[in-house]
């Protein structure tokens, strides 16, 4: 999985601040943590956060790819599915990225108006 900058960051400065383990996150004996379903509920609870699930996580980073102009393939590729319409369920739009798209067709200039009125007059 690629990392952007921010990740990579904030990788490296929780690399600074850990002591000796190599995973980022350890099981209580400093080795590879095979189960996070408890320490994920922990933190849920500790942060005061209700009906959200670590699958939700994978949910979101396909939105905000998609909302970000990401086109579906990649989205498909970086969460690694075979098939396009499993991508599809998790690639919602919020209601007001859908509402600025709409808003858009209100965004052209003159000039593209004019070269759309022509092609419409040389059929």
């Amino acid at each position: 999985m690629p990392l952007n900058d921010e990740a990579l960051k904030t990788l490296q400065q929780w690399r600074s601040d850990t002591e000796s383990t190599e995973w980022v996150f350890a099981g209580s004996d400093g080795e590879r943590m095979l189960a996070v379903k408890t320490s994920w509920t922990g933190v849920l609870v500790s942060a005061a956060i209700t009906d959200f699930r670590w699958h939700d996580l994978r949910h979101h980073f396909a939105s905000r790819l998609v909302m970000k102009g990401v086109d579906l393939n990649t989205v498909r590729e970086l969460l690694g599915h075979s098939d396009l319409s499993i991508t599809l369920r998790y690639a919602h739009l919020s209601p007001e990225h859908k509402a600025d798209a709409v808003a858009r067709l209100c965004d052209s200039d003159e000039h593209e108006v004019e070269l759309a009125m022509e092609a419409v007059a040389q059929r």
